[in-house]
C-alpha cells in the first residue's frame, strides 16, 4: 500500500526524523546575526507547513525581531516554492514574502532586515536546508557554519552572508 502514503506526509515524516537525529547528536544555537531594528518593521506572509515545528520557532525569531508576520499552513509546500521562484536547489521548510522579496528557510531577522533597506536587485534569500544553530534550529551551543544565499529570477546565487562554525 505504498501508493496510499502521500508524498507530504513522508516529507513531513522525513524532516522530523532527520531534526530529532540531528538534534539528539549535536547542539546548536545561533550567534546573534545583525541587528534587526525594532524600529522599522516589516509584514510578511510566511508559509510553512502546520506540523513542523521548526517553522514556528523562526516565525517567533522574526517577531522578536520586529516583523509582524501572517502565517499561513499549507501542506502543499512544493507548490508555493515554485510559485514563487525559490530556486529548486535552496529549498526549506518555510518560505516567505517580505515586500516584493521571497525569503526561503531559516534566515536570521537581520539578514532579511539588511535586505529590505539595501533593496538589492535580487528576487530573495535563503538559507537551504536546516542548518543547526540558524534561527528556529537553536540548541545548545554549537552551530553548523551556513551561507544566507541570494537568488534571482534566472535562479543566479550569490553569497549573501556567512555564519562560521561554533563548536560547544
Amino acid at each position: 500500500m505504498i501508493n496510499a502514503i502521500h508524498t507530504p506526509t513522508i516529507h513531513k515524516l522525513c524532516c522530523a526524523a532527520a531534526a530529532m537525529a540531528l538534534l539528539v547528536t549535536t547542539g546548536c544555537i545561533a550567534e546573534t546575526p545583525p541587528e534587526a531594528s525594532a524600529n522599522n518593521t516589516s509584514t510578511m506572509v510566511v508559509y510553512h507547513d502546520p506540523n513542523c515545528g521548526c517553522c514556528g520557532k523562526w516565525i517567533e525569531h522574526m517577531e522578536q525581531h520586529g516583523f509582524t508576520v501572517e502565517s499561513v499552513k499549507e501542506t502543499d509546500m512544493n507548490a508555493i516554492k515554485r510559485k514563487l521562484g525559490v530556486p529548486a536547489n535552496l529549498p526549506s521548510c518555510h518560505t516567505a514574502t517580505p515586500g516584493d522579496y521571497v525569503v526561503e528557510g531559516h534566515v536570521p531577522a537581520g539578514d532579511v532586515q539588511r535586505m529590505m533597506e539595501e533593496k538589492p536587485d535580487v528576487a530573495g534569500i535563503a538559507v537551504p536546508g536546516m542548518p543547526l544553530g540558524s534561527p528556529g534550529m537553536e540548541y545548545g551551543e554549537t552551530r553548523h557554519a551556513y551561507d544566507v544565499v541570494s537568488f534571482d529570477e534566472d535562479g543566479g546565487t550569490a553569497v549573501f552572508n556567512h555564519y562560521p562554525a561554533i563548536k560547544e
